[in-house]
């Protein structure tokens, strides 16, 4: 949660209004590199979505991730609705393991009822454009798709692209808090 990249997000957000509750999954509050089993990742999403409502219990509830986060917090959802959740949002949902294209890992998508975003980078290994497109466009209106031209699966772009990470991100960003504007009204 501490890692530079969630700093960004998470500051990115409060500038644009949008409060943010970042957490560990216990792998990593263990120095480990190997995650966790999805029931005990599930269980870590389930936990910071009841904290962020006794918290905020005025504030509409988004959740989701970047990477593994996202794709933990698509599982729980799918498995049992997060409480007072309206919507989720990934930041790079990794679709694949790197160099192993395919959409096994996007099943569980079609049991989750609330609205979903997905900013992905055009150059992101975990998830191919042309896999990703047809998952996105088979789960209809609960799901919007927004590219982030030549950014990779942590939004870092080329600088022959002629423009940097922080204005990619500062995209990616715009584009969730107009999303989550208007899920939550």
């Amino acid at each position: 949660m501490s890692h530079s990249s969630m700093e960004t997000i998470a500051a990115g957000l409060g500038e644009r209004g949008i409060a943010t509750l970042r957490y560990q999954f216990p792998y990593m509050e263990r120095g480990g590199s190997r995650p966790d089993a999805p029931a005990v990742a599930h269980a870590a999403v389930r936990a910071a979505v009841v904290e962020a409502g006794r918290c905020c219990p005025t504030l509409p509830l988004v959740a989701g991730g970047k990477s593994f986060g996202g794709r933990m917090t698509s599982q729980a959802q799918a498995l049992s609705p997060l409480p007072g959740v309206r919507g989720l949002a990934f930041l790079g949902f990794p679709l694949h393991p790197a160099g192993k294209p395919s959409a096994e890992r996007a099943a569980h998508l079609a049991q989750v009822k609330v609205p979903m975003l997905f900013l992905q980078g055009t150059r992101d290994a975990l998830a191919e454009p042309a896999l990703l497109e047809p998952v996105v466009a088979a789960l209809g209106s609960r799901a919007t798709l927004r590219w982030s031209d030549g950014a990779d699966h942590s939004f870092h772009v080329l600088k022959r692209s002629g423009r940097n990470d922080r204005e990619v991100m500062g995209e990616a960003l715009d584009a969730l808090s107009a999303w989550i504007d208007g899920v939550v009204s």
